[in-house]
């Protein structure tokens, strides 16, 4: 499987390109096969590692926003029992639950096709130039979004659209499109200034994934001798996405997401020719 440098690298990948805008599971593709690991990355043991490195993933944005996530939770309960939406935070924790639906099911029903993906690097590449294209068109059509991250703005979002950025998110379950790039892009179409837009995302992104960590990661249990490799994955993830979603929600108050187009596009392009060479 993979050794511990190996697992370094793809963990601290994961931690940082889950939640910038240039897609993890791209990564997790296109690195092995530029570097000509000997690893099968459809294989169960290799996705095992990968959503556990997402499960640290989720750890840190839980960390990072557990304010929020303790005010949800609570107006949530508090909700539940008077039978009305009373605050901010409980419907916000409703729209995300609505985003959540179509992902979910989806991510169910296609599971296998889906997994095959990770053995066409080279279909990845070309989706990453997609996914860089997709980012520009996003910051063409939405700069004039008004910037400033309002928990009430949030809560303003009506249910078709919070059900209409669940759908966008669909399309990160094709490694090569960005989680991150497509629930931002669906939030600017739908009026969100850039941090709002990124706040909602990495919020939305914590349920997500750890609903896939509960269905994946008990399987790496049975590969006997992955537990280091897992271990370091999992700490860099970690390590990196709690750095990065802290750069990014301040990163996002006033830059715009045009570099992390331009990667992904020189990036996907660059990779695609050399796994043609």
């Amino acid at each position: 499987m993979l050794t511990i440098l190996q697992a370094l690298i793809l963990g601290t990948l994961q931690g940082v390109s889950e939640l910038f805008p240039i897609s993890s599971l791209g990564h997790s593709v296109l690195v092995p096969a530029l570097l000509h690991w000997n690893i099968d990355q459809s294989s169960d043991a290799f996705l095992s590692f990968v959503v556990l490195t997402h499960l640290a993933t989720a750890l840190a944005l839980l960390l990072f926003f557990y304010r929020d996530w303790a005010r949800i939770i609570r107006d949530l309960y508090r909700s539940f029992l008077n039978q009305r939406i009373e605050t901010v935070h409980a419907r916000i924790g409703l729209l995300i639950v609505m985003s959540s639906l179509p992902v979910g099911l989806l991510g169910l029903l296609f599971q296998t096709k889906l997994q095959l993906l990770f053995a066409a690097p080279k279909l990845v590449a070309l989706v990453l130039v997609g996914n860089g294209i997709m980012l520009f068109i996003a910051e063409w059509l939405c700069s004039s979004a008004q910037s400033g991250a309002d928990d009430r703005k949030l809560a303003r979002m009506s249910w078709m659209q919070a059900f209409t950025i669940g759908l966008a998110q669909c399309l990160a379950l094709i490694p090569g499109l960005s989680r991150t790039g497509v629930t931002m892009a669906a939030g600017l179409g739908n009026g969100f200034s850039r941090d709002n837009a990124a706040r909602y995302s990495f919020l939305l992104a914590t349920p997500v994934i750890f609903a896939a960590a509960l269905l994946k990661v008990p399987r790496i249990i049975t590969h006997h001798g992955e537990w280091s490799p897992a271990l370091v994955g999992f700490c860099a993830a970690f390590i990196a996405a709690y750095l990065s979603v802290r750069y990014l929600t301040t990163y996002f108050q006033t830059k715009t997401l045009r570099p992390f187009a331009l990667y992904c596009i020189v990036a996907g392009i660059v990779s695609l020719v050399l796994l043609t060479m």
